[in-house]
Protein backbone atom coordinates (compact mmCIF):
# COMPACT_ATOMS: atom_id res chain seq x y z
CA UNK A 1 0.00 0.00 0.00
CA UNK A 2 1.09 3.54 -0.49
CA UNK A 3 1.87 4.62 3.18
CA UNK A 4 -1.20 7.25 3.51
CA UNK A 5 -3.60 7.77 6.18
CA UNK A 6 -6.63 5.74 6.16
CA UNK A 7 -10.31 7.75 6.58
CA UNK A 8 -11.01 9.46 9.02
CA UNK A 9 -14.11 7.25 11.23
CA UNK A 10 -17.72 8.73 10.11
CA UNK A 11 -18.22 9.63 14.35
CA UNK A 12 -21.91 10.51 13.12
CA UNK A 13 -22.99 7.46 12.06
CA UNK A 14 -21.62 5.40 15.61
CA UNK A 15 -23.96 5.27 18.34
CA UNK A 16 -23.58 7.82 20.71
CA UNK A 17 -21.11 7.21 23.87
CA UNK A 18 -23.75 7.99 26.72
CA UNK A 19 -27.35 6.02 25.87
CA UNK A 20 -28.82 5.71 29.11
CA UNK A 21 -31.32 2.94 27.85
CA UNK A 22 -27.83 0.77 27.53
CA UNK A 23 -27.46 0.73 30.82
CA UNK A 24 -23.29 -0.03 31.01
CA UNK A 25 -23.07 2.99 28.98
CA UNK A 26 -23.38 5.23 31.60
CA UNK A 27 -20.68 4.44 33.38
CA UNK A 28 -17.81 3.78 30.53
CA UNK A 29 -18.85 6.82 28.59
CA UNK A 30 -16.28 10.01 28.22
CA UNK A 31 -17.57 13.02 29.75
CA UNK A 32 -14.78 14.80 28.19
CA UNK A 33 -15.02 15.83 24.03
CA UNK A 34 -13.00 13.07 21.78
CA UNK A 35 -9.20 14.16 20.66
CA UNK A 36 -8.46 12.65 16.95
CA UNK A 37 -4.44 12.46 17.33
CA UNK A 38 -2.55 12.07 13.85
CA UNK A 39 -2.01 8.69 12.13
CA UNK A 40 1.48 7.34 12.69
CA UNK A 41 3.48 4.98 10.88
CA UNK A 42 2.44 2.27 13.49
CA UNK A 43 -1.62 3.13 12.88
CA UNK A 44 -0.69 2.91 8.78
CA UNK A 45 1.49 -0.53 8.47
CA UNK A 46 0.95 -4.11 10.04
CA UNK A 47 -0.31 -6.46 11.39
CA UNK A 48 0.70 -9.34 8.85
CA UNK A 49 -1.14 -12.42 9.05
CA UNK A 50 -0.08 -15.77 7.01
CA UNK A 51 -2.68 -19.14 6.30
CA UNK A 52 0.34 -21.01 7.56
CA UNK A 53 -0.97 -19.52 11.50
CA UNK A 54 -4.37 -21.16 10.64
CA UNK A 55 -5.49 -25.26 11.19
CA UNK A 56 -7.72 -27.26 9.05
CA UNK A 57 -10.73 -26.53 11.19
CA UNK A 58 -10.56 -23.08 12.30
CA UNK A 59 -12.89 -21.86 10.11
CA UNK A 60 -15.59 -25.09 10.89
CA UNK A 61 -17.11 -24.06 14.34
CA UNK A 62 -19.01 -27.38 14.14
CA UNK A 63 -16.48 -29.45 14.34
CA UNK A 64 -13.42 -28.01 15.92
CA UNK A 65 -13.99 -28.13 19.28
CA UNK A 66 -15.01 -31.83 19.09
CA UNK A 67 -14.71 -34.44 21.70
CA UNK A 68 -16.61 -36.92 19.58
CA UNK A 69 -18.92 -35.33 17.86
CA UNK A 70 -20.59 -32.38 16.28
CA UNK A 71 -21.81 -29.16 17.62
CA UNK A 72 -25.50 -29.23 17.84
CA UNK A 73 -28.07 -26.70 16.17
CA UNK A 74 -29.25 -25.44 13.05
CA UNK A 75 -26.16 -25.69 10.43
CA UNK A 76 -25.42 -22.16 8.88
CA UNK A 77 -22.29 -20.98 6.42
CA UNK A 78 -21.61 -17.22 7.07
CA UNK A 79 -19.65 -15.93 4.04
CA UNK A 80 -18.76 -12.42 2.35
CA UNK A 81 -16.03 -10.29 1.07
CA UNK A 82 -13.93 -7.89 3.01
CA UNK A 83 -13.44 -4.41 1.49
CA UNK A 84 -12.38 -1.00 1.82
CA UNK A 85 -14.53 2.31 1.58
CA UNK A 86 -13.86 2.05 -1.95
CA UNK A 87 -14.89 -0.98 -2.70
CA UNK A 88 -11.78 -3.07 -3.01
CA UNK A 89 -11.09 -6.59 -2.21
CA UNK A 90 -8.84 -6.54 1.31
CA UNK A 91 -6.67 -9.67 0.93
CA UNK A 92 -5.54 -11.74 3.52
CA UNK A 93 -7.43 -10.01 6.54
CA UNK A 94 -7.85 -11.97 9.58
CA UNK A 95 -11.59 -12.64 10.50
CA UNK A 96 -11.99 -14.11 14.01
CA UNK A 97 -15.38 -15.17 15.23
CA UNK A 98 -17.35 -15.92 18.38
CA UNK A 99 -20.70 -16.81 19.44
CA UNK A 100 -23.32 -18.00 21.82
CA UNK A 101 -24.02 -21.80 21.35
CA UNK A 102 -27.77 -22.62 19.89
CA UNK A 103 -29.17 -22.20 23.24
CA UNK A 104 -28.02 -18.90 23.77
CA UNK A 105 -25.18 -19.57 26.06
CA UNK A 106 -21.10 -18.82 25.81
CA UNK A 107 -18.48 -21.17 26.76
CA UNK A 108 -17.14 -18.78 29.26
CA UNK A 109 -17.07 -19.29 33.22
CA UNK A 110 -19.01 -15.98 33.61
CA UNK A 111 -21.80 -16.92 31.95
CA UNK A 112 -24.44 -18.41 34.11
CA UNK A 113 -27.21 -18.30 31.41
CA UNK A 114 -29.88 -21.56 32.62
CA UNK A 115 -29.28 -23.07 29.03
CA UNK A 116 -27.14 -26.32 28.49
CA UNK A 117 -23.45 -26.20 27.30
CA UNK A 118 -22.59 -28.05 24.39
CA UNK A 119 -19.26 -30.09 24.73
CA UNK A 120 -18.83 -30.13 20.94
CA UNK A 121 -18.69 -26.38 20.33
CA UNK A 122 -16.42 -23.77 21.89
CA UNK A 123 -18.16 -20.65 20.06
CA UNK A 124 -14.33 -19.38 18.99
CA UNK A 125 -13.12 -19.96 15.19
CA UNK A 126 -11.21 -17.89 12.81
CA UNK A 127 -10.31 -17.60 9.34
CA UNK A 128 -8.56 -15.52 6.56
CA UNK A 129 -9.68 -13.51 3.19
CA UNK A 130 -8.32 -14.97 0.08
CA UNK A 131 -6.96 -12.81 -2.65
CA UNK A 132 -10.57 -11.60 -3.80
CA UNK A 133 -11.33 -10.32 0.01
CA UNK A 134 -13.70 -13.43 0.01
CA UNK A 135 -14.17 -15.53 3.59
CA UNK A 136 -16.10 -18.32 4.58
CA UNK A 137 -16.80 -20.20 7.70
CA UNK A 138 -19.49 -22.76 9.22
CA UNK A 139 -21.24 -22.81 12.18
CA UNK A 140 -24.31 -23.35 14.30
CA UNK A 141 -26.97 -20.42 14.43
CA UNK A 142 -26.62 -19.03 17.70
CA UNK A 143 -29.32 -18.83 20.07
CA UNK A 144 -30.68 -15.84 21.72
CA UNK A 145 -29.97 -15.11 25.75
CA UNK A 146 -31.56 -12.56 28.20
CA UNK A 147 -29.28 -10.21 30.57
CA UNK A 148 -29.91 -7.58 32.97
CA UNK A 149 -30.73 -4.83 31.37
CA UNK A 150 -33.65 -3.18 32.18
CA UNK A 151 -35.01 -5.87 34.39
CA UNK A 152 -34.51 -9.13 31.39
CA UNK A 153 -34.05 -7.88 27.60
CA UNK A 154 -32.89 -10.54 25.11
CA UNK A 155 -29.82 -10.12 22.99
CA UNK A 156 -30.78 -11.09 19.42
CA UNK A 157 -28.95 -14.18 18.09
CA UNK A 158 -25.81 -12.44 16.52
CA UNK A 159 -22.21 -13.26 16.06
CA UNK A 160 -19.47 -11.41 17.18
CA UNK A 161 -16.22 -10.65 14.45
CA UNK A 162 -13.02 -9.27 15.10
CA UNK A 163 -10.92 -7.95 11.73
CA UNK A 164 -7.68 -7.52 11.17
CA UNK A 165 -6.91 -5.47 7.89
CA UNK A 166 -3.52 -4.30 6.35
CA UNK A 167 -3.21 -1.62 9.11
CA UNK A 168 -4.08 -1.24 12.44
CA UNK A 169 -6.05 1.62 11.59
CA UNK A 170 -8.47 -0.73 9.92
CA UNK A 171 -8.98 -2.89 12.92
CA UNK A 172 -12.66 -3.71 13.39
CA UNK A 173 -14.67 -5.23 16.16
CA UNK A 174 -18.25 -5.63 15.26
CA UNK A 175 -20.87 -8.23 15.06
CA UNK A 176 -23.87 -9.34 12.46
CA UNK A 177 -27.53 -10.17 13.07
CA UNK A 178 -29.59 -12.75 11.09
CA UNK A 179 -32.32 -10.92 8.36
CA UNK A 180 -36.16 -11.54 10.17
CA UNK A 181 -35.04 -11.81 13.12
CA UNK A 182 -37.99 -9.89 15.27
CA UNK A 183 -35.58 -9.27 18.51
CA UNK A 184 -32.91 -6.92 16.57
CA UNK A 185 -35.77 -3.72 16.77
CA UNK A 186 -35.98 -4.77 20.72
CA UNK A 187 -32.31 -5.15 21.15
CA UNK A 188 -31.20 -2.00 23.64
CA UNK A 189 -27.88 -1.97 22.07
CA UNK A 190 -28.96 -2.35 18.56
CA UNK A 191 -31.05 0.75 19.28
CA UNK A 192 -28.20 2.90 20.74
CA UNK A 193 -27.05 3.13 16.54
CA UNK A 194 -29.24 6.37 15.23
CA UNK A 195 -29.56 5.60 11.93
CA UNK A 196 -31.82 2.41 10.33
CA UNK A 197 -29.43 2.05 7.54
CA UNK A 198 -26.62 1.73 9.47
CA UNK A 199 -28.64 -0.92 11.24
CA UNK A 200 -29.45 -2.89 7.84
CA UNK A 201 -25.74 -2.79 7.70
CA UNK A 202 -25.09 -5.20 10.72
CA UNK A 203 -27.84 -8.03 9.52
CA UNK A 204 -26.55 -10.46 7.55
CA UNK A 205 -28.69 -11.92 4.47
CA UNK A 206 -30.45 -15.10 3.88
CA UNK A 207 -28.42 -16.63 0.71
CA UNK A 208 -30.15 -19.78 -0.49
CA UNK A 209 -28.11 -19.90 -3.54
CA UNK A 210 -24.66 -20.46 -1.55
CA UNK A 211 -26.62 -23.24 0.76
CA UNK A 212 -25.21 -26.67 0.99
CA UNK A 213 -28.03 -28.74 0.15
CA UNK A 214 -29.25 -31.02 2.72
CA UNK A 215 -26.86 -29.62 5.66
CA UNK A 216 -26.42 -25.70 5.83
CA UNK A 217 -28.28 -22.66 4.91
CA UNK A 218 -25.96 -19.78 3.69
CA UNK A 219 -25.75 -16.11 4.96
CA UNK A 220 -23.72 -12.84 3.35
CA UNK A 221 -22.16 -10.81 5.38
CA UNK A 222 -20.36 -8.57 3.65
CA UNK A 223 -17.42 -6.22 5.82
CA UNK A 224 -16.21 -2.60 4.67
CA UNK A 225 -12.90 -1.31 6.61
CA UNK A 226 -11.98 2.11 6.54
CA UNK A 227 -9.79 2.74 3.30
CA UNK A 228 -7.24 5.25 2.43
CA UNK A 229 -7.22 9.12 1.49
CA UNK A 230 -5.07 12.17 1.79
CA UNK A 231 -5.18 13.92 5.09
CA UNK A 232 -7.07 16.85 5.67
CA UNK A 233 -5.23 19.95 4.17
CA UNK A 234 -6.67 22.33 7.04
CA UNK A 235 -8.96 21.85 9.76
CA UNK A 236 -8.66 18.66 11.81
CA UNK A 237 -11.73 17.41 13.22
CA UNK A 238 -11.24 16.77 16.96
CA UNK A 239 -13.59 13.50 17.42
CA UNK A 240 -13.14 12.22 14.13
Amino acid sequence: MSGLPFYRRERGEHPPALTPGYKSSVLRAPFRPLVSPEQTELDMTGPTFGHGMLGPLDNDLIRNASQGGEALGERIIVHGRVLDENARPIPNALIEAWQANAGGRYAHTNDGYLAPLDPNFSGCGRTMSDGDGYYRFRTIRPGPYPWPNNGSDWRPAHIHLSIFGEAFSQRLITQLYFEGDPLIPLCPIVNTIPDPDVIERLVARLDFKNQMPFDSLAYRFDIVLRGRRQTYFENREEGA
